[in-house]
């Protein structure tokens, strides 16, 4: 029995989405990452994580690192918009080579008195997280690592008194001679 056109288009497709951190190398001036940011919400694609610096002073030249997603046809799509925006030079897909570098730092306050104090502070050396500052009832300590090892200290902290926490987002680099 065939179905009517209409109910053809009402069907949902469901394609599977995938996370992709993305690596654009801009020209350092006023106004590129609004543009870029303006790519994002004017077509509706979300950024879960956004990283911005200079990279080359003397070239004017700053890297924008950031972690979206959408099924592979979306993310070739952002990729293409990216690329022709002007002050835009290169954009490259760290997800596409397998051995690049993802790394993220946080601050995380946690309060507590006692075996929780204790405990936080066993949890920390396990992860290797330094304290940056402590007083009789609170530490913030600062963890850089693989986001995945983020959230996992976070998660046991909550358990134990945390409080806040401060995320710079993603930074990421390809391993090897070519560069961006």
């Amino acid at each position: 029995m065939n179905q009517p056109a209409s109910a053809y288009f009402l069907e949902e497709r469901h394609d599977p989405t995938e996370s992709h951190t993305l690596s654009v190398l801009v020209q350092n001036e006023p106004g590129v990452l609004a543009r870029v940011i303006g790519l994002f919400s004017g077509r509706g694609y979300n950024i879960d994580s956004l990283t911005v610096s200079e990279t080359e002073h003397q070239k004017h030249l700053s890297r924008i690192t950031i972690v979206t997603r959408g099924t592979p046809a979306v993310i070739e799509l952002i990729k293409h918009q990216l690329e022709r925006l002007v002050p835009v030079h290169r954009v490259r897909d760290l997800t596409l080579d397998a051995d690049a570098i993802e790394r993220e730092l946080a601050l995380i306050k946690v309060s507590g008195k006692g075996d929780k104090r204790i405990e936080a502070l066993r949890i920390a050396e396990i992860f290797r997280a330094k304290v940056v500052d402590t007083s009789t009832e609170h530490f913030v300590f600062e963890l850089t690592g693989k986001p995945s090892k983020l959230e996992q200290f976070i998660q046991i902290m909550t358990e134990l008194g945390l409080t806040e926490v401060s995320r710079t987002g993603i930074a990421a680099i390809g391993r090897g001679p070519a560069s961006l």
